[in-house]
């Protein structure tokens, strides 16, 4: 069965109408850009470094769950269509440009309740509605609408303040994308008028209006016209007063600009550096605390309480989303680090490889501890051989 057919499914939970109460509706926020914030290239780009940072997660379930079906759901192919890349890369991307994101079931052919798969959608054209004391959400894909309770989604939020249901709008971001918008305007414009001449020429004559035209003409045909390859102006004495005038168009300086780039990078928790990676080792490890990990611990929580029941997570099964800081370290920090770690037992020798991006080896799944290197389940038996 197709991705869309699993999805119409959902319209059979139950059959909404305009009639019951809307709680919420989303709408989209900077229509005047064109699509959203999203369509400006800084913005942009630090939306694209986010994502592209969280679509690094690796989602790992806590405890020995028993269906690991899931386990493969999660960390290879969560639908038809994405790798967990590019479903967590998307997710995260709407995620940031509406500050609401839908994490959409896709349950089995056999049954109702087994969720084989999982979809992005936009909050964007969602409602939510309630009947008979239940919530449903409404939404679109592909232009067709669909229903499911709304308690079976998985729902990010961010800005997260004094609606309800849903996170806030971009709309404090609207000031500093104006500014944004007329800065390169204005730069598109000051190329444009830098390319233009004009001049101001006194006739010493007078002459009549209906002549004005053809004299003006006359005089930028013979002057400024593309054949006056010398750059020189020839002009007889009717003309008087022959003056270029200068247009020096209004660009914000770069301190100025400064500050209107800060404003986007203070409002999604990132600096220029992590756009453009070239931060160190405590800059990254700053970025990932601030803005990383508790989008990371949010999805974790959305997705546990999704995909298990209360009675699983009693026994403390949950999805969590790791991510190595260490990557992003230098050579010397990582050889520091499994040093320390690999003589006392901590990591295993496998762990360490995959520090410096190495594959594994065989038997690298032990971990050992300073003496004589031994294994550590093997520490009681050379205690004994000691003694003795």
């Amino acid at each position: 069965m197709g991705l869309l057919s699993r999805f119409r499914e959902n319209r059979n939970i139950k059959y909404l109408t305009t009639a019951f109460k809307v709680i919420n509706n989303y709408s989209p926020v900077f229509s005047t850009f064109n699509g959203g914030i999203y369509e400006m290239e800084l913005t942009r780009s630090a939306i694209n470094s986010i994502a592209t940072h969280c679509s690094k997660l690796n989602p790992v379930i806590n405890g020995n769950y028993k269906h690991k079906r899931l386990s493969k759901l999660l960390t290879t192919k969560p639908n038809y269509l994405m790798t967990t890349q590019q479903f967590l890369q998307k997710l995260f991307t709407i995620l940031m440009c509406e500050n609401n994101a839908f994490i959409i079931p896709i349950y089995s052919d056999f049954t109702a309740t087994e969720i084989i798969g999982l979809y992005p959608v936009r909050s964007s054209g969602t409602k939510i509605v309630t009947d008979e004391g239940i919530d449903y959400l409404v939404y679109k894909i592909n232009q067709e609408e669909y229903s499911i309770e709304y308690s079976r989604v998985g729902h990010l939020r961010n800005h997260f303040y004094t609606k309800e249901y849903i996170g806030e709008s971009n709309d404090v971001l609207m000031p500093t994308m104006d500014l944004l918008n007329v800065q390169n305007e204005g730069i598109k414009e000051g190329i444009k008028n830098s390319a233009a001449i004009r001049f101001l020429a006194r006739l010493t004559n007078t002459i009549l209006p209906e002549h004005l035209k053809s004299e003006r003409k006359a005089l930028t045909e013979a002057n400024l016209g593309t054949d006056n390859n010398g750059g020189i102006m020839i002009f007889d004495n009717k003309y008087a007063d022959v003056k270029e005038i200068s247009s020096k168009p209004f660009i914000v300086d770069s301190e100025q600009l400064n500050i209107i780039k800060n404003n986007v990078f203070n409002y999604f928790h990132i600096s220029e550096k992590i756009i453009q990676n070239s931060a160190n080792e405590d800059e990254w490890n700053a970025f990932y605390e601030g803005i990383i990990e508790p989008l990371a611990i949010q999805l974790g929580q959305v997705l546990t309480n999704m995909l298990m029941d209360n009675k699983d997570i009693e026994k403390g099964y949950g999805v969590i989303f790791e991510s190595s800081r260490l990557q992003f370290a230098s050579n010397k920090t990582k050889l520091e680090f499994v040093t320390q770690m690999f003589d006392r037992g901590q990591i295993t020798t496998n762990q360490s490889l995959h520090i410096f991006n190495l594959p594994p080896v065989k038997d690298g799944d032990k971990r050992y501890i300073r003496k004589e290197y031994t294994e550590v389940n093997n520490l009681d038996k050379e205690v004994l051989n000691n003694e003795q």
